[in-house]
């Protein structure tokens, strides 16, 4: 499902990132089309590469523009046009804000006003609710007192939104709950640490699939360039952090307290116990469960079961526990 909410600048060429970044200008004179992550780009979008751990996705991007550092350069594809920086999250921010030059504008949305019953007759709706413009909301759906829907979002068929809501950059899916408290949609913690912070823009959405449920006071982030995903029957417990880039898959229990840092993906029929800590970049196997209270620092193979700090087999977790009592 393709759905933008920020207006992307048309007409970027490859000289205008070059003088974004600073660099000498080259011959090539190609329109840009986007900025995306190295799976999802085609032939005329801009990719970048900063970690080994990617290499089988940089052999199989459609992309001919890399940008990456020194360290990194003998890694890309010949077919490649490497644009070579010094620090290449912070070239990213750049490039992604001449793309999407108000992405960073995280403020209300002004367009939305109170419901407009004429075109919504057929739903129920609490008090003080705010709908921004272009939003679809399915049949049989219900959204509780003071909750906000901005811009283009969309929500599926039998969706019950709880009060004191707020969604936003969000597409949700079929017979979904979201409780009361919940924020969807919100820009995610990234920024380049400085004398001066520097923010990361971030132009994904949030995906949340059909039978859903998302707990009181959760907050889950949009994704940076890719998109933050809720596989479909994945139950969230309250207060669950889960940020930018994060895929959880079908089927999941997270339990209160959980928080997930960015750019992790957790499998299908995931439990995972109140307080624990997900590390960012991660990859969590299918039916794996972790522990109440642990902090998973590596990835975890499917159909293993762990538990501390760091998360470890719980057999062996178990049984060096004892040895301590």
């Amino acid at each position: 499902m393709k759905h933008s909410f920020f207006k992307r600048k048309q007409n970027v060429k490859l000289n205008d990132i070059f003088k974004c970044l600073g660099l000498k200008k080259i011959k090539e004179k190609f329109k840009v089309n986007d900025i995306k992550d190295l799976e999802s780009a085609g032939r005329d979008d801009i990719s970048f590469f900063h970690k080994k751990k990617y290499t089988e996705s940089i052999n199989n991007t459609k992309t001919r523009i890399i940008i990456t550092n020194k360290k990194f350069r003998d890694i890309i594809p010949k077919k490649i046009i490497v644009i070579e920086v010094s620090n290449v999250l912070l070239a990213v921010a750049k490039i992604t804000l001449l793309f999407y030059p108000e992405s960073l504008d995280d403020t209300f949305d002004a367009s939305a006003a109170p419901v407009n019953k004429n075109k919504y007759h057929k739903l129920k709706f609490g008090s003080n609710v705010l709908i921004g413009k272009n939003v679809k909301i399915g049949k049989n759906c219900i959204i509780g007192h003071n909750t906000i829907v901005e811009n283009n979002v969309v929500i599926g068929d039998n969706c019950r939104i709880g009060n004191n809501v707020l969604i936003k950059n969000c597409l949700i899916g079929k017979n979904t709950n979201i409780l009361d408290g919940a924020v969807i949609g919100k820009k995610g913690f990234g920024f380049y640490p400085n004398k001066i912070n520097i923010r990361y823009p971030h132009v994904g959405a949030v995906i949340i699939g059909d039978n859903v449920e998302i707990g009181c006071n959760n907050t889950i982030d949009r994704g940076s360039l890719s998109n933050t995903i809720i596989g479909d029957g994945t139950f969230l417990d309250n207060q669950v952090h889960i940020a930018h880039n994060v895929k959880i898959g079908k089927n999941c229990i997270i339990t209160g307290q959980v928080g997930f840092a960015g750019s992790s993906s957790i499998g299908n029929n995931v439990m995972i116990g109140g307080q624990a800590g997900i590390s960012g970049h991660l990859i969590i196997g299918n039916n794996v469960q972790i522990g109440g209270g642990s902090g998973v620092i590596k990835n975890i193979s499917s159909n293993t079961k762990v538990m501390g700090y760091p998360a470890k087999n719980i057999r062996n977790f178990l049984k060096e526990s004892k040895l301590n009592d």
